[in-house]
């Protein structure tokens, strides 16, 4: 994965391009954050099917911090995988 790159960040709103990722992730990370109370949404779109990069944007209810948001979906997706992966392996 190459480095995310913030295209813009406000108190509110956080926009970020994730270059070298696909819908998997970022479908992943949408879902996570909408289940966030303190989101009002977040959508992610990828302009080119082929050489498109993703691009998600994510809004924060008012006082609330898109950048802890999208913290706390990273890592309940990580511990969700985790836990995926152990049940592949015990079977």
């Amino acid at each position: 994965m190459e480095d995310i790159e913030i295209l813009n960040s406000t108190k509110l709103e956080l926009e970020l391009m994730i270059p070298g990722e696909s819908h998997t992730i970022c479908n992943a990370l949408r879902k996570i954050l909408m289940d966030d109370d303190e989101i009002d949404y977040a959508v992610y779109g990828i302009d080119h099917p082929l050489i498109g990069e993703p691009k998600i944007t994510i809004k924060a209810k008012r006082t609330k911090n898109p950048k802890k948001a999208l913290l706390r979906a990273s890592t309940a997706l990580k511990e969700q995988s985790e836990e995926f992966k152990k049940l592949v392996e015990s079977m």
